[in-house]
Protein backbone atom coordinates (compact mmCIF):
# COMPACT_ATOMS: atom_id res chain seq x y z
CA UNK A 1 0.00 0.00 0.00
CA UNK A 2 1.29 3.44 -0.87
CA UNK A 3 1.32 5.76 2.16
CA UNK A 4 1.77 9.50 2.36
CA UNK A 5 3.25 10.38 5.74
CA UNK A 6 2.60 13.72 7.41
CA UNK A 7 4.89 15.14 10.10
CA UNK A 8 2.56 17.97 11.15
CA UNK A 9 3.91 21.19 12.58
CA UNK A 10 2.62 24.69 13.17
CA UNK A 11 5.42 26.27 11.11
CA UNK A 12 6.53 23.44 8.82
CA UNK A 13 4.97 20.11 7.85
CA UNK A 14 7.06 17.35 6.37
CA UNK A 15 5.77 14.87 3.81
CA UNK A 16 7.17 11.51 2.78
CA UNK A 17 5.96 8.62 0.63
CA UNK A 18 6.68 4.94 0.32
CA UNK A 19 6.55 2.56 -2.58
CA UNK A 20 3.46 0.37 -3.06
CA UNK A 21 5.39 -2.64 -1.76
CA UNK A 22 6.01 -0.85 1.56
CA UNK A 23 9.75 -1.28 1.36
CA UNK A 24 11.30 2.18 1.31
CA UNK A 25 10.19 5.59 2.56
CA UNK A 26 11.44 8.72 0.81
CA UNK A 27 11.25 12.39 1.79
CA UNK A 28 8.85 14.31 -0.45
CA UNK A 29 8.43 17.94 0.60
CA UNK A 30 8.25 20.46 3.40
CA UNK A 31 5.18 22.68 3.43
CA UNK A 32 5.42 25.97 5.29
CA UNK A 33 2.65 27.71 7.19
CA UNK A 34 -0.92 26.75 7.92
CA UNK A 35 -2.65 28.46 4.98
CA UNK A 36 -4.75 25.80 3.19
CA UNK A 37 -2.45 23.13 4.64
CA UNK A 38 -5.06 20.35 4.58
CA UNK A 39 -5.87 21.18 0.95
CA UNK A 40 -2.18 21.14 -0.01
CA UNK A 41 -1.67 17.77 1.67
CA UNK A 42 -4.82 16.39 0.03
CA UNK A 43 -3.46 17.48 -3.35
CA UNK A 44 -0.09 15.84 -2.60
CA UNK A 45 -1.90 12.61 -1.68
CA UNK A 46 -3.67 12.65 -5.06
CA UNK A 47 -0.48 13.42 -7.00
CA UNK A 48 1.38 10.64 -5.20
CA UNK A 49 -1.54 8.24 -5.63
CA UNK A 50 -1.54 7.57 -1.90
CA UNK A 51 -3.85 4.82 -0.71
CA UNK A 52 -3.66 5.81 2.97
CA UNK A 53 -2.22 8.51 5.21
CA UNK A 54 0.19 8.06 8.09
CA UNK A 55 0.47 10.87 10.60
CA UNK A 56 3.28 11.20 13.12
CA UNK A 57 1.91 11.28 16.65
CA UNK A 58 3.91 13.49 19.04
CA UNK A 59 3.69 11.55 22.28
CA UNK A 60 5.40 12.71 25.44
CA UNK A 61 8.55 10.81 26.36
CA UNK A 62 6.55 8.75 28.88
CA UNK A 63 4.10 7.74 26.14
CA UNK A 64 1.25 9.99 27.26
CA UNK A 65 -0.60 12.40 25.01
CA UNK A 66 -0.38 16.18 25.40
CA UNK A 67 -1.83 19.30 23.80
CA UNK A 68 0.10 18.91 20.56
CA UNK A 69 -1.09 15.31 20.26
CA UNK A 70 -4.69 16.54 20.42
CA UNK A 71 -3.96 19.14 17.70
CA UNK A 72 -2.43 16.45 15.50
CA UNK A 73 -5.37 14.09 15.98
CA UNK A 74 -7.79 16.91 15.08
CA UNK A 75 -5.78 17.81 11.97
CA UNK A 76 -5.54 14.13 10.97
CA UNK A 77 -9.32 13.80 11.22
CA UNK A 78 -9.65 16.80 8.88
CA UNK A 79 -7.22 15.17 6.43
CA UNK A 80 -9.25 11.98 6.50
CA UNK A 81 -12.44 13.91 5.70
CA UNK A 82 -10.81 15.87 2.87
CA UNK A 83 -9.09 12.92 1.23
CA UNK A 84 -11.43 10.05 2.01
CA UNK A 85 -8.32 8.04 2.92
CA UNK A 86 -7.73 5.94 6.00
CA UNK A 87 -5.51 7.72 8.53
CA UNK A 88 -3.11 5.76 10.71
CA UNK A 89 -0.73 7.04 13.38
CA UNK A 90 2.88 6.32 14.25
CA UNK A 91 4.82 7.42 17.33
CA UNK A 92 7.17 10.17 16.20
CA UNK A 93 9.21 10.66 19.37
CA UNK A 94 12.77 11.67 18.52
CA UNK A 95 12.15 11.62 14.75
CA UNK A 96 13.41 15.20 14.32
CA UNK A 97 16.56 14.40 16.29
CA UNK A 98 17.21 11.36 14.11
CA UNK A 99 16.66 13.41 10.97
CA UNK A 100 19.07 16.06 12.25
CA UNK A 101 21.72 13.39 12.84
CA UNK A 102 21.32 12.16 9.27
CA UNK A 103 22.04 15.52 7.69
CA UNK A 104 24.68 16.79 10.11
CA UNK A 105 28.10 16.80 8.56
CA UNK A 106 26.74 17.20 5.03
CA UNK A 107 27.65 20.87 4.90
CA UNK A 108 24.05 22.02 4.66
CA UNK A 109 23.47 25.52 6.01
CA UNK A 110 21.12 26.00 8.94
CA UNK A 111 18.62 27.80 6.70
CA UNK A 112 18.61 24.95 4.16
CA UNK A 113 18.34 22.33 6.93
CA UNK A 114 14.94 23.75 7.83
CA UNK A 115 13.84 23.19 4.23
CA UNK A 116 14.55 19.46 4.34
CA UNK A 117 14.58 18.37 7.99
CA UNK A 118 10.82 17.84 8.36
CA UNK A 119 10.59 15.77 5.17
CA UNK A 120 13.44 13.57 6.40
CA UNK A 121 11.69 13.23 9.77
CA UNK A 122 8.49 12.22 7.94
CA UNK A 123 10.46 9.60 6.02
CA UNK A 124 11.90 8.28 9.31
CA UNK A 125 8.40 8.03 10.79
CA UNK A 126 7.13 6.23 7.70
CA UNK A 127 10.11 3.88 7.56
CA UNK A 128 9.60 2.91 11.22
CA UNK A 129 5.93 2.19 10.45
CA UNK A 130 6.84 0.10 7.40
CA UNK A 131 9.50 -1.83 9.30
CA UNK A 132 7.07 -2.61 12.13
CA UNK A 133 4.43 -3.82 9.64
CA UNK A 134 6.93 -5.98 7.79
CA UNK A 135 8.21 -7.51 11.03
CA UNK A 136 4.66 -8.49 12.05
CA UNK A 137 4.03 -10.48 8.90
Amino acid sequence: MRYLCVDYGLKRTGLAVCDAGETLASPLAVLTGQDRLADRIAEASRRQEAEALLVGLPLNMDGTEGKQTARVREFAAELGRRTGLTVEFQDERLSSFGAGDKISGLGITRKNKKKVLDAIAAADILQAFIDERNNRT
